[in-house]
């Protein structure tokens, strides 16, 4: 891979797809730094909750909002989101997030609110001295860079990932998320139109960081 270009990728899907898991590792072959969008809206989630904001209040939620600032940290090639210096911990994994990301992930206001932050991780990779970025969630090839070298739609039934959630020591409704993410008017979770989907129900991790790093090899070859 040609050191002086600088690679996107983008891998999208639902939850326990296998978007972590091989964006991390993706990261680590390619020397890529890993942003995990997912994340963001878990903390923005976390912080508007502590502020006793209803998605259903548009005033509140704006005037949360406008309460935070942003800022990126890095560990390792991992990038997070600082809200007000608050580094995410593991609260953002919690139950009552769990139950109501997915309903503030829906506001158009806050998906626009973390639309710039996430493409500017972009410049943030480059100052770090990375060669690409690999950028995990569920809008990333669709709205967030539909320019991407390479895009990913990664799936998986959800039988399959509802056991990998368990796993995690994760409860939540797999089914439920997947629709509330899939039909809501903003950025809706979608395989992009000309993005490669990845069918990882029976695949093993390895197989699938195989593929994935193939298709960036191949990519690179060509430019």
């Amino acid at each position: 891979m040609d050191p002086n270009n600088f690679h996107i990728v983008a891998i999208d899907g639902g939850a326990a797809a296998g978007k972590s898991s091989t964006s991390r590792a993706i990261s680590q072959r390619f020397h890529f730094m890993h942003v995990d969008t997912g994340s963001f809206y878990r903390a923005v989630t976390r912080k508007l909750l502590d502020a006793d904001v209803d998605p259903k209040d548009s005033d509140a939620v704006t005037a949360g909002l406008d309460a935070l600032a942003l800022g990126t940290t890095l560990s390792d090639s991992t990038a997070s989101i600082t809200l007000n210096g608050w580094t995410p911990d593991d609260s953002i994994r919690s139950q009552i997030v769990n139950d109501n990301v997915s309903q503030f992930a829906a506001i158009p206001s806050l998906r626009a609110f973390l639309l710039d932050y996430q493409r500017s991780q972009v410049e943030v990779a480059k100052e770090n001295g990375f060669r690409g970025l690999v950028m995990e969630g569920r809008d990333i090839g669709s709205v967030i860079f539909p320019d991407a070298d390479l895009r990913l739609f990664l799936f998986a039934d959800p039988e399959k990932r509802a056991q990998r959630r368990a796993k995690e020591g994760i409860a939540d409704s797999i089914e439920k998320r997947d629709k509330l993410d899939s039909s809501r008017k903003t950025a809706p979770l979608q395989c992009p139109e000309g993005a490669t989907f990845l069918d990882t129900s029976d695949l093993s991790l390895e197989e699938v960081v195989e593929r994935v790093s193939e298709l960036i090899t191949e990519i690179a070859a060509a430019q």
